[in-house]
């Protein structure tokens, strides 16, 4: 099995999460190096949300693949990067307690699980560019490695 790759972690802003849930923000910024040495080039998503919608994308607490707390209902990307808006689902016991920990705060990433189809190494500045990604999820998590990325 793949290995799959996690990069590009943004802070939430918690006033940005409703009652219901629904939360949006941006799951990966284009061209800022994150604390991994990633850089995440524009269109680097484009192929993978034409064969995987939204709604087969998986939204994960801490990207453990056995704990889905909601769905995504829209991914795309626009001139920033790569556009997130989700639901938890209130009605589990993970994604309420996943709901009150991001409202209280004491959550506040996200971060992208994907495989790489196609990158480069720029050697003198010593980051990867993933040019191309396919996007396998997209989780909530407590750390934030990509500090440029902020809730809309």
């Amino acid at each position: 099995m793949p290995t799959i790759e996690r990069a590009n972690p943004i802070t939430l802003d918690v006033k940005a999460v409703a009652d219901d849930g629904a939360f949006e923000g941006y799951a990966s910024v284009f061209d800022v190096e994150d604390l991994g040495r990633d850089v995440v080039k524009a269109g680097a998503f484009a192929r993978s949300l034409k064969a995987r919608p939204a709604a087969k994308v998986k939204l994960l607490r801490g990207h453990d693949m056995s704990a889905p707390i909601g769905v995504w209902t829209e991914l795309r990307e626009d001139s920033k990067g790569l556009y997130a808006k989700g639901r938890l689902v209130l009605e589990t016991v993970l994604g309420r307690e996943t709901h009150a920990l991001m409202k209280a705060g004491a959550l506040d990433g996200l971060s992208i699980g994907f495989r790489t189809v196609r990158d480069t190494i720029d050697r003198k500045k010593g980051v990867r560019l993933l040019e191309e990604v396919d996007l396998v999820e997209v989780s909530i998590v407590t750390l934030a490695m990509n500090p440029a990325a902020t809730i809309t």
